[in-house]
């Protein structure tokens, strides 16, 4: 057998498999380059190290859940000028993360809250943090579920408390129960100064007591929530209607005369 023969086989024995996928181009480049034995080594590692870290990735992506994948960069800014650039940024860097702060987005549907919500998740999984999103909705309904089949709290969240970055997109949309307001404070209490939020509401803070049944719950989660947090208010026109708005679509069904 020959040696590059026996070295691919170890490798892939090793589960060094991107390794042994390049060793021969490698090869070929060393002796061409007429490289030294550590360049050699490292180019092979590089090799390695880069599809272990796109694998890696590819799978929190995945388990992240995200509805879509978009990043600042498909944002337009000049549709909505409320939105601080340098702001967003500044929440690009992930400190937040590290000071374990929340991020809440608070403007009426269609302005852009889930998609700057979801470049957040995503630039944190590429910088290495695990990410989950839900509505909360869905939210509560997985809750409800568990409570149905019995098992405890513990599991139940711990599938909402274990990711660094924790998304709750659309709160507000529906009032909660009391039994779903209780189990949105335990986990705003159980995240509390140990991970981050990112939080989406069509609702200002002064209308979070038309959500929940008791005024007093609106406050303790609120109290939690803004503890450590960065509040961005939107304001503007459906970033999701721009394009029919800018074609005269909209003006022209507002204008039609009622049947």
């Amino acid at each position: 057998m020959l040696v590059e023969e026996r070295v691919r086989l170890g490798l892939e024995r090793l589960r060094l498999g991107r390794m042994a996928e390049v060793l021969g181009n490698v090869c070929e480049s060393a002796s061409r380059e007429d490289l030294s034995y550590l360049d050699f080594l490292d180019q092979l590692l590089q090799a390695e190290q880069t599809q272990r870290f796109e694998r890696n990735i590819e799978v929190k992506t995945r388990l992240a859940r995200l509805p879509y994948h978009k990043t600042m960069n498909d944002f337009d800014y000049s549709f909505q000028p409320t939105v601080d650039k340098k702001q967003i940024s500044d929440l690009l860097s992930l400190q937040f993360l590290e000071r374990r702060e929340n991020v809440l987005l608070l403007g009426p549907p269609g302005v852009g809250k889930s998609h700057i919500a979801v470049a957040l998740a995503l630039e944190a999984i590429t910088k290495g943090y695990s990410a989950y999103f839900v509505t909360m909705h869905h939210l509560i309904d997985y809750l409800s579920e568990g409570s149905e089949r019995n098992e405890p709290m513990a599991t139940r969240m711990r599938v909402l408390i274990r990711p660094k970055l924790l998304v709750i997109d659309e709160v507000g949309y529906l009032p909660l129960d009391r039994q779903a307001a209780n189990w949105f404070f335990e986990l705003v209490s159980r995240r509390y100064e140990k991970s981050s939020i990112v939080l989406t509401s069509n609702k200002s803070y002064g209308d979070w007591a038309s959500l929940f049944p008791e005024v007093a719950i609106a406050s303790a989660i609120l109290d939690r929530l803004l503890h450590h947090s960065v509040t961005i208010n939107i304001r503007g026109d459906s970033y999701r209607l721009k394009d029919k708005r800018r074609a005269g679509l909209i003006q022209r069904i507002d204008s039609a005369p009622a049947s």
